[in-house]
């Protein structure tokens, strides 16, 4: 590779970066390219100017992708058909009017945000936002509540947990990538998610529904305000059946502090706890909770299943090319020229995981892509610089993979057709609440850092 500039090597690499990255946002926005097909040209670009030979930038790409989708591609696919069985069988509207009652018609949009963080947990945020704003629909409508102070809250919580709680495949894979303790990660996750919902969702959503005025679909809230009678599934079964694989993750944490690792109780207890065996052990109960005891026969069960994954497999196409992007950018040598410039920066591994995340997801408009993105980068870096909490840096990767969603990401263009937004209206209600809750989650993963 040749220096430009008289700039140092290192330079060089950072300035061939960010050329990637910015004709990424060109291809994607202006070119109007699949981004699936604009990563691949970003990385090979990258390699090639990066001066890697050849062959090597085709099998780093390949192993980036195979290493990503080994574990991601399961884990989405699992908990794909955990979601679909979850709406089929009516336990989200069963949730959702259990919170309602809870919180009160006053109280809605709270009500939608926990609804959004529980329901939220086996779902991408996508598919998330299509189950659940139906629900919104009917709410709005029954309760004469702006569409946008409860759909705010509910896009609000389906994005924090989609960004910072395991099991969400990005989440789980930083969790791999820095090396951290699931059940503790989860448990941090918690203690952030909550307070930038809040703040992002109710608080946000209250304050710019009175600013924002808009004329509701009447076609979609007929479709969706259409009276469908059915026997809903309880809401303990239902809440019990989503918090499973969480619950079994947590359980392995607690036994690996209290016995030793040649206990065979905790390799058991371990190895239900493991990620792809929680979420497979909550599919199967669900099969019965949510499927044979709402009298659902196994052809229908079949059916729900596999018309469920069609939509995910250009998502799994999306993670599986950001992770070879992020292959590139390391094995070009980009991750080492950014951990020499934090180590005489003094920059924090925090600080620069929540930057580098966020600038990726301005980028390229999936908060998965940069999430794994950033996170393999900076995780060299954090290995030079002990007494970092690696679940904090998840954290605060996540946080960083929310800000800055815009016209780039498919997040954007559901929700503005949603609630019949325009592209401003758009811009200054799920942009502006999506970077209030990054840097809300940053803000509150720094304080913890004080003491952790």
């Amino acid at each position: 590779m040749y220096s430009v500039f008289g700039l140092s090597h290192d330079a060089s690499l950072l300035l061939y970066a960010l050329i990637s990255i910015i004709g990424l946002i060109l291809l994607i926005a202006k070119v109007k390219m699949n981004p699936f097909v604009a990563l691949i040209v970003g990385a090979v670009f990258m390699g090639l100017i990066a001066g890697m030979p050849l062959k090597s930038i085709v099998t780093a790409y390949q192993e980036g992708v195979a290493s990503v989708l080994g574990f991601i591609a399961i884990v989405l696919g699992l908990g794909t058909m955990l979601g679909k069985l979850m709406a089929e069988s009516g336990g989200a509207e069963q949730i959702a009017k259990t919170m309602v009652r809870v919180f009160g018609e006053k109280n809605v949009h709270w009500a939608m945000m926990v609804v959004a963080v529980i329901c939220g947990i086996p779902v991408f945020i996508q598919v998330g936002i299509v189950l659940l704003f139906p629900l919104v629909f009917v709410i709005a409508k029954h309760t004469g509540t702006s569409l946008i102070k409860i759909g705010i809250s509910l896009v609000a919580g389906l994005a924090v947990v989609h960004s910072l709680i395991p099991p969400h495949p990005a989440a789980m894979l930083a969790v791999g990538i820095f090396n951290a303790n699931i059940g503790k990660t989860i448990f941090l996750a918690l203690i952030v998610a909550l307070p930038s919902a809040a703040i992002a969702g109710p608080i946000y959503g209250s304050w710019i529904s009175k600013r924002i005025k808009v004329e509701t679909s009447s076609e979609l809230m007929e479709q969706f305000t259409e009276t469908k009678e059915r026997e809903l599934p309880g809401f303990g079964i239902t809440l019990f059946t989503i918090m499973l694989p969480v619950i079994l993750m947590l359980l392995a944490t607690i036994v690996d502090l209290i016995l030793p690792e040649a206990n065979v109780f905790r390799q058991v207890i371990d190895f239900i706890g493991s990620p792809i065996i929680a979420l497979l052990i909550a599919l199967l109960f669900s099969l019965y909770s949510f499927g044979y005891a709402r009298n659902f026969d196994s052809k229908q069960l079949l059916k729900f299943t596999n018309d469920c994954l069609g939509p995910v497999a250009s998502i799994i196409l999306l993670i599986g090319a950001g992770g070879g992007f992020n292959k590139i950018l390391t094995a070009s040598g980009v991750g080492d020229a950014i951990a020499g410039f934090a180590q005489h920066a003094h920059l924090s591994p925090l600080v620069l995981a929540f930057v580098i995340a966020g600038l990726i997801r301005a980028a390229v408009g999936s908060a998965t892509v940069a999430m794994t993105t950033a996170a393999g980068i900076v995780a060299p870096i954090a290995v030079t610089m002990p007494g970092v909490s690696p679940e904090l840096l998840v954290l605060a990767t996540g946080a960083g993979s929310i800000i800055l969603s815009h016209v780039n990401d498919s997040g954007f263009w559901i929700v503005k057709e949603y609630m019949n937004l325009s592209v401003p209206q758009t811009l200054k209600t799920w942009t502006v609440m999506e970077t209030i809750l990054g840097f809300s989650a940053f803000g509150i993963v720094m304080i913890l850092s004080i003491f952790i």
